[in-house]
């Protein structure tokens, strides 16, 4: 499966993918990182380990048609059949999503549908989470439609919230949990495991072992 990965931050979803691939447990590459952010750590991180990056912010366009073709010109160019965000900080156009349909995903935060949707990144979701007065977070994988946060969940998995939590304490206790969450999802659709039916979305158990949901 031919990943393109897009990061707006310091990468470390797209280090955890890359470090799945190397130990051999994510049957995968990653064929291209693509930033709206020049100086994205992630775009470091893609150059360090031989991976092509592109810098393709809609402000350098003059019209979004031109930005979309370029996002588009740039998959295509890369044979690129998979797409996951990691860190992403803008939507995706409407006709990426079209073209790539049910094979870009994301991960996100929080156990969504709770604490999803514009504004709800970074330490935004973590502090929304403690204001509610949750007593469990954790991440969500789930598919990229042309909403945010919207789109059908593949997998989710919980960390408790503990007494005395700041939003950083907490976030750091998720991002963890992304770090082994993410590859996992993406290893279930390499290997053509992943069934989706509008806004549903189940993983098949692998052969060898029981995958949860």
């Amino acid at each position: 499966m031919n990943i393109a990965v897009f990061a707006s931050g310091r990468g470390s979803n797209f280090e955890a993918i890359l470090t799945a691939i190397k130990r051999g447990t994510l049957p995968a590459r990653v064929v291209v990182l693509v930033s709206n952010k020049l100086n994205a750590g992630a775009m470091e991180l893609a150059r360090s380990h031989g991976i092509p990056a592109a810098h393709i912010s809609e402000k350098r366009f003059s019209s979004e048609e031109e930005y979309v073709e370029s996002l588009l010109s740039v998959l295509q160019q890369h044979h690129t059949d998979f797409i996951a965000l990691a860190g992403y900080l803008k939507k995706i156009p409407r006709r990426v999503v079209e073209r790539f349909r049910h094979k870009i995903v994301n991960i996100h935060p929080a156990l969504l549908p709770k604490f999803g949707g514009p504004g709800m990144y970074g330490i935004h979701v973590h502090e929304a989470v403690l204001a509610a007065g949750e007593t469990t977070s954790g991440a969500t994988v789930h598919i990229v439609d042309e909403e945010y946060d919207r789109g059908a969940i593949v997998l989710q998995r919980t960390v408790n919230v503990i007494p005395g939590d700041t939003p950083e304490t907490l976030a750091a206790r998720v991002l963890t949990l992304e770090h082994e969450l993410y590859p996992e999802a993406l290893r279930a659709f390499a290997e053509g495991r992943v069934d989706i039916n509008g806004t549903e979305a189940w993983i098949r158990p692998a052969a060898s072992h029981r995958q949860s949901t």
